[in-house]
């Protein structure tokens, strides 16, 4: 990637020389020598914006941020591009989807936007708006190659050293994290301003070429600056659908992050503190000072269980029609539910730890995980929008379940039910609950494998092998089997891609840090599978 384009742009927008530079390192040709520079420049700001641009094209759109004077070419080149689009659509069509499109290149103007996160945002919108608004997480999924295809570049690696970034895809998750945070109507608006501005700069010079070629021109800047003024009132419309495709690209960012750092490279050198027995966890709940976010005050719930016996009622209509059967537990844990069929390709998320099953009833759908890694505190979401208590699931660990294209699962949907502990416990809090949970079930043999070892050393932080299978350590009594702590073994069912790491830690209060950290054996259910 070329960087010799030294820009003298002025106020009045970039020399001539900038222009001719920038507009041969853009069309990778010399200046044709029938044309002037402003003709030159007509023909690359209106005719070569593409959505269906090839592999090559793709990548050299994402590059060019790095290169002042042909950036502001491709920003005007898009402007125009959408807002003709706008222009041209018929009067009876809702065009809120190509409002998308235009804010999604207006962001690319926010002055504070480095030009390696607007190259990365440039290959993300670009799938978006050739995907359309109904396949958006499809468009940033399969962009991911060519942003990482683009990350790879000589001169890109050079700068994210500059930078001293380490895990690239977690910083740029933060970076665009900032940049939603300032997506608003009057910052939009104030970077189409800015936009027109360049536009102006550029296009006012070829207004006065003589002929069609000038008329063109001027008609383009009256097209754009129309557009301009229906703005105020189509804006707003677009902001919802864009978040929706920043929050989207920022936890494609955060997971890709989370396969690069998941894999357990060598597991003796791994800890983890196990599972947190309730009673100690309701002494933890109680005492620390403030309480956790998580946990509401009080005993009354706004998301109560639903009726169990209505609840079983709905459960056996459906199993007649393939849904499985649930338990009592699984329908009270639920404030309301439907069944309901995902269709592949689609994910499920489920949290988990070394100590907990990869495959197991309860599961989250993947636009309530993209509402948990957006949010400021991931971890205090789960456990207080999914109502998990933290003797019930330690969160050191997730894995993905893929349904692969053509199958269906048919599953329990609907918001977690609060969760409130017995009277008896003293605990004068509970879990809000609300978010949307998954429940379906599998055969026993697509469970995972569990060993159970026993806990020795002075302060039990070692396993000692070879433990025992869970038929052998249901066979002690009671007394014998809390000696052992469970450590997943085997993943077994097939569609179930990690662990993966959380980032959010393996501790839920910070008296926990005083716990032994235990040895964590090398078995194949702890590594990165796939």
């Amino acid at each position: 990637m070329s960087t010799a384009i030294q820009s003298n742009a002025t106020s009045a927008g970039p020399s001539e020389r900038d222009t001719r530079a920038a507009l041969a390192w853009e069309t990778g040709q010399k200046q044709p020598d029938s044309k002037n520079t402003w003709e030159w420049l007509w023909e690359a700001v209106q005719g070569d914006f593409n959505d269906n641009r090839s592999t090559g094209q793709i990548a050299f759109d994402a590059a060019v941020s790095m290169i002042p004077v042909v950036d502001q070419i491709c920003d005007v080149r898009d402007i125009i591009a959408n807002s003709r689009a706008i222009a041209t659509a018929p009067k009876d069509e809702d065009n809120t989807w190509k409002w998308v499109a235009l804010v999604l290149t207006l962001i690319g103007l926010f002055p504070s936007l480095g030009s390696l996160v607007k190259g990365v945002l440039k290959i993300f919108f670009l799938f978006v708006r050739r995907y359309g608004g109904n396949h958006v997480i499809k468009a940033v999924d399969d962009a991911m190659t060519w942003v990482i295809t683009f990350l790879r570049k000589k001169e890109v690696q050079d700068h994210l050293r500059r930078l001293k970034v380490d895990d690239v895809f977690k910083w740029l998750a933060d970076q665009i994290r900032k940049v939603k945070a300032k997506v608003s109507k009057a910052v939009i608006l104030s970077a189409f301003d800015k936009g027109i501005a360049v536009m102006r700069s550029l296009l006012d010079k070829v207004t006065w070429l003589p002929g069609s070629m000038g008329r063109r021109a001027q008609a383009t800047i009256d097209m754009v600056l129309s557009v301009r003024k229906q703005a105020d009132q189509w804006i707003e419309k677009a902001l919802a659908p864009v978040q929706n495709v920043l929050n989207r690209v920022i936890w494609r960012l955060d997971y890709e992050s989370a396969l690069q750092r998941s894999a357990i490279v060598n597991a003796r050198n791994v800890h983890f503190r196990g599972v947190l027995p309730e009673t100690r966890a309701l002494t933890l709940m109680k005492t620390t000072k403030p309480r956790p976010s998580w946990l509401s005050e009080g005993r009354a719930v706004e998301w109560s269980e639903q009726n169990l016996r209505n609840g079983k009622v709905a459960v056996q209509r459906k199993m007649e029609d393939g849904w499985c059967e649930l338990s009592d537990q699984n329908i009270k844990s639920f404030h309301s539910m439907k069944a309901v069929s995902i269709t592949g390709p689609a994910k499920l998320y489920r949290v988990t730890s070394p100590s907990n099953g990869a495959m197991g009833d309860c599961w989250i759908p993947e636009d309530v995980w993209v509402k948990i890694v957006n949010s400021p505190d991931p971890k205090s979401a789960w456990r207080k929008y999914l109502a998990v208590w933290p003797d019930w699931n330690p969160d050191s660990q997730f894995v993905v379940m893929e349904v692969p294209a053509g199958q269906t699962l048919k599953a329990w949907r609907g918001p977690a039910a609060s969760q409130v502990k017995p009277e008896t416990s003293g605990l004068s809090a509970h879990l809000e609950g609300g978010w949307d949970q998954i429940i379906f079930k599998v055969k026993g043999s697509e469970f995972d494998t569990t060993r159970y070892f026993m806990r020795g050393g002075g302060n039990g932080e070692k396993l000692h092998p070879p433990g025992l299978t869970r038929e052998e350590w249901a066979k002690l009594t009671p007394a014998k089997r809390i000696a052992y702590t469970p450590v997943r073994e085997r993943i077994n069912h097939e569609g179930i891609r990690g662990p993966f790491d959380t980032g959010w830690g393996s501790t839920d209060f910070d008296p926990q840090l005083r716990d032994a950290r235990i040895g964590l054996p090398a078995l194949p259910g702890q590594v990165t599978n796939r």
